[in-house]
C-alpha cells in the first residue's frame, strides 16, 4: 500500500504531490491525460500563485510567461484601465502543468499518466481504513490517503457536493494582429457583455488567451455555433470585436465545458471517509472574473500537504482551507453577479470609471489573505 494516493496532476495535484516527496512521504499520483492537453483556464498566475510554486522550489520565471501588470474592464465600446497591486504572469496550463509533472517526478512522485480513475472506494478491511482506486488499465492501487485534485471534474464514487451553473465555458487562443498584440500587452483585459463576461492576456507563446462564461439564453440566439457566438459577443462588446479584428484561431475548435459550481466551498463533513483531502476546484470553486482560482487551487494544496505532515485530519484542513478563502469567494461571486446582469454592470462600471482605483482594490479584495498562504494551524 502506497503512502499516499493523488488523483489528477493538475496543478494542485502535482504541488502537493512534490511537498509531499520532498518531505519523503511516498506518492503516486494517476493522471488520466497521457500527454500535455489545454484546459480550460484564464490562465493568470497571480504573485499569490507564484509564492506558492516557489515554496517547492518551482521556477515560474523560467518558463517565459507574458508579465502582466495592469488590469482593463471593457464595456460597449468604453474601457477603464487601472494598475494591478501586483505583478502576474500568462502561462498556459499545459506548458505550466507538463513542467510541474516533471517537477514532482524529480523529487521522487511515482506517475502514472494515461490512466482513467474507474471507482474510488474506501475501505476498512483488518482494521485499516483505506481507499481503493480501480484504474482502467493498471492493477488497482490503495493507500490510507487520498488527495482528489481531479479539478472541475467529478471522480466516479466521491462525488462533489455543489451546485452547478448554467453557465457554459469556452476558452481557445487567437494570434492577434501586430497592433491589437501590442495594445493587450502587460494587461488582463475584462469584457463585460449582458449574460456573461469574458477575458483576454497574451501567454508565453505569444498567442492571446480569450476565456469566456456565457448564459444558455445566448448560445440559443446563436444557434449552438461557436463562430455565431463569437460574432454576437463581439456585437455586444465592440472592444472584444476590436481585439479580435485580424486574428487567427490557433485551436481547431473551442474547448468548453458546462455544470461547474461557481462559488462553491466544501464544508467539513464528518461523515466523509478520514484521510481525504479535496484539492482545488474540487475544494472551493472561485468564479473566474477575478483570476485568483489558480492561486487558490495551489493554495490548498499546500495546505493539505502541510496538514498531512503534521499528523492533522483532512476533516481540520477542509476547515481550515474554508476559512481561508470563503469571503473571497462570496466577494468574487458578487462581481461575477455585477458582470452578468446589465443594471448591475453600468452602475460597477460607471463607480469605476470615476474611482479607477476600485479595479485593484476589487483584485485584492478576492485574493487569499497573506496571513492565511500556507502557515500550518490547527
Amino acid at each position: 500500500m502506497n503512502d499516499i494516493l493523488i488523483a489528477g496532476g493538475g496543478l494542485a495535484g502535482a504541488t502537493a504531490a512534490t511537498a509531499l516527496a520532498q518531505a519523503g512521504r511516498e506518492v503516486t499520483l494517476i493522471e488520466r491525460a497521457a500527454t500535455p492537453a489545454h484546459k480550460i483556464c484564464g490562465e493568470f498566475l497571480s504573485a499569490e500563485a507564484q509564492a506558492s510554486l516557489s515554496r517547492i522550489g518551482f521556477d515560474c520565471a523560467r518558463l517565459g510567461g507574458q508579465r502582466i501588470t495592469h488590469v482593463r474592464l471593457s464595456r460597449g465600446t468604453r474601457s477603464i484601465i487601472a494598475r494591478l497591486p501586483f505583478e502576474g504572469l500568462g502561462i498556459t496550463r499545459k506548458t505550466l502543468d507538463e513542467a510541474l509533472l516533471q517537477h514532482a517526478a524529480q523529487a521522487g512522485v511515482n506517475i502514472l499518466r494515461g490512466h482513467a480513475i474507474r471507482a474510488i472506494d474506501f475501505t476498512t478491511a483488518n482494521s485499516k481504513a483505506g481507499f481503493r482506486l480501480e484504474l482502467d488499465r493498471a492493477a488497482p492501487r490503495a493507500a490510507a490517503a487520498l488527495f482528489l485534485a481531479t479539478g472541475k471534474h467529478d471522480a466516479r464514487g466521491i462525488p462533489r457536493p455543489g451546485r452547478p451553473s448554467r453557465l457554459v465555458g469556452f476558452k481557445t487562443y487567437f494570434q492577434l494582429s501586430p497592433a491589437q498584440h501590442q495594445a493587450l500587452a502587460g494587461q488582463v483585459e475584462i469584457f463585460m457583455f449582458p449574460g456573461g463576461y469574458a477575458g483576454m492576456q497574451l501567454v508565453e507563446t505569444g498567442e492571446a488567451n480569450l476565456c469566456f462564461l456565457a448564459e444558455p439564453a445566448l448560445l440559443a440566439r446563436a444557434a449552438g455555433k461557436f463562430p455565431a457566438l463569437l460574432d454576437l459577443l463581439c456585437a455586444l462588446c465592440p472592444q472584444l470585436g476590436q481585439r479580435l479584428a485580424g486574428a487567427v484561431a490557433t485551436l481547431p475548435a473551442p474547448l468548453t465545458i458546462a455544470r461547474v459550481p461557481y462559488g462553491f466551498v466544501y464544508r467539513p463533513d464528518r461523515r466523509a471517509p478520514p484521510g481525504l483531502f479535496r484539492l482545488g476546484d474540487q475544494s472551493a470553486v472561485i468564479p473566474s472574473f477575478t483570476g485568483d482560482g489558480m492561486a487558490i487551487a495551489l493554495h490548498s494544496a499546500g495546505l493539505a500537504a502541510d496538514f498531512h505532515l503534521h499528523g492533522a485530519t483532512s476533516h481540520a484542513y477542509h476547515h481550515r482551507l474554508a476559512r481561508d478563502v470563503r469571503f473571497q469567494i462570496h466577494r468574487a461571486g458578487a462581481l461575477y453577479t455585477a458582470a452578468r446582469l446589465p443594471p448591475l454592470a453600468a452602475c460597477f462600471f460607471a463607480a469605476a470609471r470615476l474611482i479607477p482605483q476600485i479595479l485593484p482594490l476589487c483584485a485584492s479584495l478576492t485574493r487569499v489573505p497573506t496571513a492565511a498562504r500556507l502557515e500550518f494551524s490547527t
